[in-house]
C-alpha cells in the first residue's frame, strides 16, 4: 500500500499530526506527506527533550498498539541504540478501564455461556488494565475458585490491524528516505513486531506458554506458575489460578537475609529456564515479579517467550566460561559460532581488540561483583557496530539475563551472580558431553551426510546439463535503489525542460532578427510570445529549484 492510499485512513492521519506535534515534521517532509502544511500549524510547542523522548511520548500519545510495539521493541537491544532501550523501557502499559459491560461483552462472546452459570462472582473493578487486556477477579461456581480474567480489549484486534498495515505500508518508504530507518533495518523490524504482538493477542498462546513452564519447573518449591483452566480459555480470554502478593517493584523488605533470598530465586529461577529448558520468559522485570508469603516467587505475563535450541544453550555455555576465564580469543569463536557471522567480511583483528577491552573493564572488579548481563549486552553491542546481527531469540535471551540480573541486585546488591549460575553450567558441560548427546550428534550428522550423500549426484548432473544447453544464468538484483531512480529521473527531466527552454530562447531570438510581421513595439509578436513563455517556464524553474532546497 502507497503513501497515497494510507492517506485516506483517518487513523493515518493523526499519526501524522503526533509526529509534527512532538517535533517529528522532518519525517514528514522526506515522505512528502499530503496535508504537511496544514498539519504543522497546528504543531504544539515541544519542551526541551532528546530525540528519544520525544519518540516515548509519541508512543504513548499514539495509543496502545504503539506502546506495545515500544515495549517489544525494548527487548531487542540487538538492533536498537541503547538510549532509546532506556527510554522504552519507561513506556507505561497502565491505560483507563474499558467500561464492566464492554468487557462482559468479550467474555460473553468467547465462551458462549451464559455468564452465571460460569462464575458465581466477577469484579467490576479491574485488577489491571494493560494496552491489551485487562484482568478481573472472579470464582468459577463448579469449583468454588478464585481465578483472575485475562480479558481482550473489544476492538483491539481492528486496531493493530489497522496500525499494521500503516506500519508496513510506510517501513519500505521510510528505509528509502531515512538513514536511520535504513541502519536500523526498519522494514525486517516491522515484521518481527508484527508477529511478536500478534501472537501476544493470542491467550491460548499464552496459556500454552505457561503450561509448559509450569511442567519445567515443577520441582522448584519457591516458585509459583498459576495454573490454567483450559475449559474457560480462549483466543480471547485467559483464566488461571488468583495469585495475591506484592510486585517486586512496590516490595521493600528490610530484612537482608530475606533480601538475598528473593535474588537468589529470581536468578535461579530465570537461568533454569534459559541453560536447563531453553524455554525463557523474555522480561522479566520487577513488574512482572510477585512476591507471595515473603518467600515465593510468582512470574507474570507469559505473551512473549524465547526459544533456545540445545547447542545454542552449549554454546553459551562456553561463552560465559570464556568470559570468566578471559579467554578472549574463545570468546571470539563462540561468537562467530552463535551469529553464523560471515568471517570474510568482518575484521578479526578489531574484533579480537574490542573484545579484549570489554573483558579487561568486567576483570579490573572482583568475580563475585561481575555485572555479567551487562557484560553480554556490551557484547552485543560490539557485534552491532560490526555489523553482526544476534539470532532474535539470543538478543531475546541477552536482554533476559540483564533484566534479571538488574531486578536482583536492586533487592541484593551484593549478589554473586556467577556463584548462582555456576551449578547449572556445570550440569550443562556434563550433560553435553554425556554418551548420550554424543550419540545423538553423530547420529544427526551421520543422517545429513547420507542425504548430501543421495541428492548430490542428481544436483551435479542437473547443473551440469543446465550449463550443456546453455540454460544456466546468472541474475542480478538490486535493492533500495529507488531513490536514486527517482533523483536520475528528476535531474533528466530538468535537463530535458532546459535544453526545451533554450532551443525556445533561440528560436524567438531567430525571430527578432527577421522583422516578420506583425510587430509589436517595432518587433515581431512571435518572437516576444517566446520570450515571455520562456521566462514564465524559467521562473517555474527556479521557483521548484530554490522550494526543494537542492542547489
Amino acid at each position: 500500500m502507497d503513501l497515497l492510499a494510507l492517506s485516506k485512513l483517518g487513523r493515518f492521519r493523526s499519526i501524522v499530526s503526533v509526529l509534527f506535534k512532538y517535533g517529528f515534521d522532518d519525517v514528514a517532509e522526506r515522505l512528502h506527506l499530503p496535508g504537511k502544511i496544514l498539519i504543522s500549524k497546528t504543531r504544539m510547542a515541544v519542551q526541551e527533550m532528546t530525540t528519544w523522548e520525544r519518540l516515548r511520548h509519541t508512543l504513548e500519545e499514539l495509543g496502545p498498539t504503539f506502546v506495545k510495539f515500544g515495549q517489544i521493541l525494548s527487548l531487542r537491544g540487538d538492533l536498537l541504540p541503547a538510549e532509546l532501550i532506556k527510554e522504552l523501557e519507561k513506556l507505561q502499559d497502565s491505560v483507563a478501564p474499558v467500561s464492566f459491560e464492554e468487557i462482559m461483552g468479550v467474555l460473553q462472546k468467547a465462551l458462549k455461556k451464559p455468564l452465571d452459570q460460569i462464575f458465581s462472582l466477577i469484579d467490576e473493578e479491574p485488577l489491571a488494565a494493560g494496552s491489551l487486556a485487562q484482568v478481573h477477579r472472579a470464582v468459577l461456581k463448579d469449583e468454588n475458585v478464585p481465578v483472575a480474567l485475562k480479558i481482550r480489549r473489544p476492538d483491539i484486534v481492528r486496531t493493530v490491524e489497522v496500525d499494521l498495515q500503516i506500519l508496513e505500508g510506510a517501513a519500505p518508504i521510510l528505509c528509502e528516505h531515512l538513514e536511520f530507518a535504513r541502519t536500523y533495518d526498519f522494514v525486517n523490524l516491522v515484521k518481527e513486531l508484527k508477529r511478536a504482538l500478534l501472537r501476544e493477542l493470542n491467550f491460548t498462546l499464552e496459556a500454552r506458554n505457561m503450561q509448559i513452564v509450569s511442567q519445567a519447573l515443577s520441582g522448584e518449591k519457591d516458585v509459583i506458575i498459576p495454573e490454567v483452566y483450559e475449559d474457560y480459555t480462549r483466543f480471547s480470554v485467559l483464566t488461571m489460578d488468583l495469585i495475591e502478593g506484592v510486585k517486586l517493584k512496590h516490595l521493600q523488605p528490610e530484612d537482608v537475609e530475606e533480601r538475598e533470598q528473593l535474588a537468589k530465586i529470581g536468578i535461579r529461577l530465570v537461568v533454569k529456564q534459559v541453560l536447563e529448558n531453553g524455554f525463557f520468559h523474555a522480561d522479566p522485570h520487577p513488574g512482572n515479579f510477585l512476591v507471595v508469603n515473603e518467600r515465593e516467587v510468582c512470574l507474570l505475563d507469559w505473551g512473549v517467550v524465547g526459544i533456545l535450541p540445545s547447542e545454542t544453550r552449549y554454546e553459551m555455555v562456553e561463552l560465559i566460561g570464556a568470559i570468566v576465564d578471559k579467554e578472549a580469543e574463545k570468546v571470539l569463536d563462540v561468537l562467530v559460532a552463535l551469529t553464523e557471522a560471515n568471517v570474510t567480511e568482518i575484521n578479526e583483528r578489531l574484533l579480537l581488540r574490542d573484545i579484549l577491552e570489554i573483558l579487561h573493564l568486567y576483570h579490573s572488579v572482583t568475580v563475585g561483583k561481575l555485572d555479567l548481563g551487562q557484560l553480554l549486552m556490551d557484547l552485543n553491542n560490539m557485534l552491532r557496530t560490526h555489523h553482526i546481527k544476534l539470532p532474535s531469540d539470543l538478543a531475546l535471551m541477552f536482554k533476559a539475563m540483564v533484566t534479571v540480573e538488574g531486578t536482583a541486585r536492586q533487592i541484593y546488591p551484593e549478589l554473586d551472580v556467577i556463584a548462582e549460575i555456576e551449578p547449572f553450567i556445570k550440569q550443562l558441560g556434563v550433560e553435553r558431553w554425556s554418551p548420550s548427546q554424543i550419540w545423538h550428534r553423530f547420529t544427526r550428522q551421520l543422517r545429513l551426510y547420507l542425504k548430501l550423500q543421495s541428492s548430490l549426484p542428481g544436483a551435479i548432473q542437473r547443473i551440469l546439463q543446465k550449463v550443456e544447453q546453455g540454460e544456466l544464468n546468472i541474475q542480478f538484483k538490486h535493492e533500495n535503489l529507488g531513490g536514486l531512480q527517482k533523483s536520475l529521473d528528476n535531474v533528466s527531466n530538468r535537463l530535458s525542460f532546459s535544453i526545451i527552454l533554450g532551443s525556445v530562447i533561440i528560436g524567438s531570438s531567430m525571430i527578432i532578427t527577421t522583422g516578420v510581421k506583425p510587430l509589436i513595439f517595432g518587433y515581431p509578436a512571435i518572437g516576444l510570445v517566446g520570450y515571455l513563455i520562456s521566462a514564465v517556464l524559467g521562473l517555474i524553474v527556479a521557483f521548484n529549484i530554490f522550494r526543494s532546497r537542492k542547489f
